[in-house]
């Protein structure tokens, strides 16, 4: 990913204790004695259970899948009358522009702050924020009204994370070399972490919330940060020259974090607790953007560089598919609809948006819209609570 049309556009899981129960032989001695002791059933394996999490992180639903929460339609309360809509930022018209998903067709356009780099949803799911890169400020909109608030002044704020127990917002500030953690409803500055890699944009969350991974961009580096005391533990340069790592997300089962790499031309495959050197799975040209289905069974992979999106199989452990969008095009960021069956993407260099079908790959629709859409949110989305970026939910 990257900003002004130039290119650029944690995690491996949570230690999960798989306790399984040996069956306990019963019965008294004096039928040991005369042969006559009945046989008994080992009991049952138990389910996975998961590792202590963050404080004040809502509990996980699923050990074995940290998406449980986001299966088609499953719209939470605070979100279930907002209308459906796709949002996206336009960096070179400092606009948003506002997509009804059933006609395919720009309803809005919003004026915001300059360079617009993603709308994100906030922590409590209630409101968008549009993050101004070099306009230094959030501007929010109220997803129910679809009306855009007053700025919030915030420096360089190129993308936007929520710690997971819902206490702090996380600001990439990717030219400033920090990570600014804020009040995550008032986005007053709480500490900043200077880091000596240069371009963090990107991140996800481990299942456990302790810890989370970050992409930096300009320097091909991965950071690991620890949550809770809001500092960097790790750090380690890509074995890629030229490495432009941009979108991370963590597997279903939280023992594995994927992080998209442009210049690569595929995602790293990474163990995020040993936060050990990662190996390198090809994808194609442009590797950009990452995008885990509804079911949990697939990920949707964009390849800007080539105008197609790669499908990435959890279980099997390897490509499937490989749509290519008619006429080309450069697919970016996006989402997955609430019911899970379109994929929306930004066209970064072509003004448009595109609706692609997640069964069968056909694109659905191709929109134009402003200069250089980025980091769209398709809103709203099933889950209980926002990690942040397009829409990252638990």
């Amino acid at each position: 990913m990257h900003r002004n049309l130039t290119k650029r556009t944690l995690v491996a899981g949570a230690a999960l204790a798989v306790l399984a129960a040996c069956g306990t032989e019963s019965g008294d001695h004096a039928n040991e004695a005369l042969g006559t002791k009945g046989a008994v059933e080992p009991a049952p394996p138990k389910k996975p259970q998961a590792a202590q999490g963050l404080p004040g992180m809502p509990p996980v639903l699923d050990p074995t899948d940290v998406y449980a929460a986001d299966r088609p339609g499953k719209l939470s309360p605070a979100v279930k009358d907002f209308p459906s809509r796709v949002y996206v930022p336009n960096t070179g018209s400092d606009t948003v522009s506002v997509i009804d998903p059933k006609t395919y067709k720009v309803i809005d356009t919003l004026h915001v702050g300059r360079q617009p780099q993603h709308v994100v949803p906030s922590w409590d799911m209630k409101t968008l924020w549009v993050n101004n890169n070099r306009g230094h400020t959030l501007t929010p909109i109220d997803p129910k009204t679809g009306k855009v608030g007053k700025e919030v002044e915030v420096h360089d704020p190129y993308n936007l994370y929520f710690t997971p127990n819902g206490k702090y917002s996380v600001v990439m500030a990717s030219l400033d070399r920090e990570l600014v953690f804020r009040d995550a409803h008032t986005m007053k500055r709480i500490k900043t972490e200077p880091v000596s890699c240069y371009g963090v944009n990107h991140a996800d969350f481990s299942a456990d919330g302790r810890y989370f991974v970050v992409s930096c961009e300009f320097s091909g580096e991965l950071l690991k940060v620890d949550t809770e005391k809001m500092k960097v533990i790790g750090k380690q340069k890509l074995p890629f020259d030229g490495a432009m790592p941009q979108d991370v997300k963590i597997s279903p089962d939280g023992k594995k974090f994927y992080i998209a790499d442009m210049m690569a031309d595929g995602m790293w495959v990474l163990d995020g607790d040993r936060f050990t050197e990662p190996t390198l799975l090809p994808t194609g040209k442009g590797c950009h953007g990452l995008y885990v289905s509804r079911d949990s069974r697939e990920m949707y992979v964009s390849n800007r560089g080539e105008g197609s999106v790669s499908v990435f199989d959890f279980a099997q452990n390897k490509l499937t598919k490989k749509w290519h969008l008619p006429d080309g095009g450069s697919p970016d960021m996006g989402g997955v609809s609430a019911d899970g069956k379109v994929l929306w993407l930004s066209g970064r260099y072509d003004a448009e948006v595109y609706a692609i079908d997640t069964r069968t790959g056909v694109q659905l629709a191709r929109i134009p819209v402003g200069s250089g859409p980025h980091g769209l949110a398709v809103y709203p989305q099933p889950g209980r609570y926002s990690l942040g970026h397009t829409g990252i939910f638990r």
